[in-house]
């Protein structure tokens, strides 16, 4: 997962007298994922959203080498899978400030430079298990639903500065979450998770966004030509299930509960 200022084209009342200059990437992964931005040709620079001083120094050396931040793409995030009873609190607030506070951090540095030049665009990377609530993901659910309605605040409070949001809710798509989810879920098959009984479900909601996924260039594809589009939808949902998990999500509640129950083995304790 990564936070990108990328280049984007003005429209021409708001051209810029400044050359365009080649894209950035600031990754929040380190390692091999700043390896293959920089063999794609960005520019990269580290990025811990957890970290002001992290963000500061990636905002200002951006600007300093490219002259300004067009597009910033906040798409750094984590996922802890497990029953909220039993998730250690520290996980629980990891998610919030990775996906939630290390978003708004972000945009708060990248905001001034924008407002400045009355022309920028934020993408805000939701999901669409923001809108449907999955069991054993209860943290990663309410970090995804703050984003979008952060994101609909977000959009009327910086238009005033030439500002515009898009909120991102994909399905599923290729990509390491899975790996992120299940660090830690073998303690729900102890004797003493209350839980045991219904590991397999936790571990099926962990890997279940990469059942039969979208492919990554396919969608990152796709996502570019819609996100940088010049009139750019407010809403873009892409992957596999982004359609049709948003139409669960309008179930009557009972019959929804009884479904995401039964896909994810709590039907096996229920009363």
């Amino acid at each position: 997962m990564c936070v990108v200022a990328a280049r984007q084209q003005p429209a021409p009342a708001a051209r810029s007298d400044t050359p365009p200059s080649p894209p950035f990437a600031a990754s929040f992964v380190l390692g091999a994922k700043l390896v293959d931005l920089e063999q794609a040709g960005l520019q990269t620079l580290a990025l811990d959203v957890n970290d002001p001083t992290s963000i500061r120094a990636a905002v200002d050396a951006t600007i300093a080498k490219a002259g300004r931040i067009d597009v910033l793409v906040n798409n750094a995030g984590v996922n802890i899978c497990g029953p909220l009873m039993e998730v250690p609190e520290a996980e629980l607030r990891s998610v919030l400030e990775t996906n939630v506070l290390g978003l708004l951090a972000v945009t708060q540095a990248v905001f001034p430079h924008m407002a400045d030049r009355r022309s920028g665009r934020i993408v805000n990377m939701g999901s669409v298990v923001g809108i449907l609530p999955t069991p054993f993901a209860g943290m990663y659910c309410a970090s995804k639903s703050a984003v979008h309605m952060l994101s609909e605040v977000l959009r009327m409070e910086l238009l005033p500065f030439g500002i515009d949001v898009v909120v991102v809710q994909p399905g599923g798509v290729k990509s390491e979450i899975a790996a992120s989810a299940s660090q830690g879920i073998e303690r729900y098959s102890q004797d003493s998770s209350r839980y045991k009984p219904m590991y397999s479900g936790i571990v099926k909601r962990a890997n279940s966004s990469q059942d039969n996924p979208m492919p990554t260039e396919d969608f990152a594809r796709e996502l570019a030509a819609q996100a940088l589009a010049l009139d750019a939808p407010r809403l873009i949902r892409l992957g596999t299930g982004a359609d049709t998990l948003p139409q669960l999500a309008e179930l009557p509640g009972p019959e929804r509960d009884a479904l995401m129950s039964a896909v994810y083995d709590l039907a096996k304790l229920t009363p």
